[in-house]
């Protein structure tokens, strides 16, 4: 009787643990056949592309109850190139990385974390949710998906209302200030409608190479996003004000030593309308945005895209659509997906995304 009563008792701590704390593998893999079409330099026209409707991932999140309704929440989410196999952005857990406290009063956490403004476009406002060649950020945003250095708070909902704000340090040897950003949202959910406004500031100083001075490219973008379920179909609609060099989107993998960069808008508006409308297991959407250039350069630019999704099963479904931008003046947008920047004007894509 001695012996199972001791393992009892140095086993109990194990079973608490157990019970207060919880731990989730899973991911995401998709792949996608990408056309691209009227580039503006040279460009593969067909490709297998990796990450086309959302982001391939494997993460590892999880939970532990600490009593008085608080718990520590943690997430560890590494993206893949699943064409190649190799990291996205050539870092170990670029996707997302984080720890923090959920509790009553909010969830606070510390890590590299989505910006606010993205979250609003893509979550709420683009009925392509951010991926393939249709998504929105070709033409809204300013390309930035993640803050690193960040210190994140998002409120629970009280009537419908939710609001949220982040921090990223810019921890530049330079200045305490380079390549700092922050913002906040506020939004209101109930009912059929979802609506979020959004504001975010980023410094962006890249530095060139030898004497030549860092290049500016910061960026203010005020977001408006909102959606409306109807029942037989969701619309959707955004409206933005962007002002700064860095405050377009622009291919942040172009070299900066060498000084080559498209000009993109430093002083622009968009607006988006759109549908999605659900068919049994399909979903087609539809949308179209409008880039208006404030600035003497003129350089306006709309897309329009179609495409839809199927649902295989609860984790597995095909996707297929195409986007084409008509840009005035040279204007430097290109039509992407949720991975890749993209080079030409028109694109087409077709893929499978499967989770587990």
């Amino acid at each position: 009787m001695k012996t199972p009563m001791i393992a009892l008792i140095c086993l109990s701590p194990l079973a608490v643990w157990a019970q207060s704390s919880s731990t989730q593998i899973y991911g995401v893999l998709d792949a996608g056949v990408v056309s691209e079409h009227n580039c503006t330099g040279p460009c593969p026209s067909t490709k297998v592309s990796p990450g086309v409707s959302t982001g391939s991932v494997l993460g590892v999140t999880g939970r532990e109850n600490l009593g008085n309704e608080v718990s520590a929440v943690y997430r560890l989410e590494a993206g893949i190139r699943n064409d190649t196999g190799q990291s996205d952005e050539n870092r170990l857990f670029g996707s997302q990385v984080y720890v923090g406290l959920d509790s009553r009063w909010g969830v606070l956490t510390l890590g590299r974390q989505y910006n606010l403004q993205y979250e609003a476009l893509a979550e709420v406002a683009d009925p392509f949710h951010g991926g393939t060649t249709g998504t929105a950020d070709n033409l809204i945003g300013n390309g930035y998906k993640r803050y690193d250095n960040t210190i994140k708070y998002r409120s629970r909902p009280f009537h419908g209302l939710t609001g949220s704000a982040i921090y990223s340090f810019g921890e530049s040897t330079f200045s305490s200030s380079r390549n700092r950003g922050y913002g906040a949202m506020i939004g209101y959910e109930r009912g059929i409608v979802n609506l979020r406004i959004a504001h975010q500031r980023k410094n962006n100083f890249l530095e060139a190479a030898g004497s030549t001075a860092p290049v500016d490219l910061s960026a203010r973008n005020t977001l408006i996003a909102a959606n409306a379920n109807l029942g037989p179909a969701t619309v959707y609609a955004a409206y933005g004000v962007n002002r700064g060099v860095g405050s377009s989107p622009w291919d942040q993998n172009n070299p900066i030593g060498a000084l080559v960069l498209s000009s993109p808008s430093t002083r622009s508006r968009d607006e988006l309308v759109g549908i999605s409308v659900p068919r049994g297991n399909a979903t087609f959407m539809v949308s179209y945005i409008r880039k208006d250039d404030r600035t003497l350069a003129n350089q306006d630019a709309n897309q329009l895209a179609v495409g839809m999704t199927y649902a295989m099963s609860k984790r597995t479904a095909v996707y297929a659509s195409y986007a084409k931008i008509r840009a005035e003046n040279n204007a430097p947008y290109t039509v992407g997906t949720y991975t890749d920047r993209g080079r030409g004007r028109s694109g087409i894509s077709m893929g499978l995304r499967h989770a587990f």
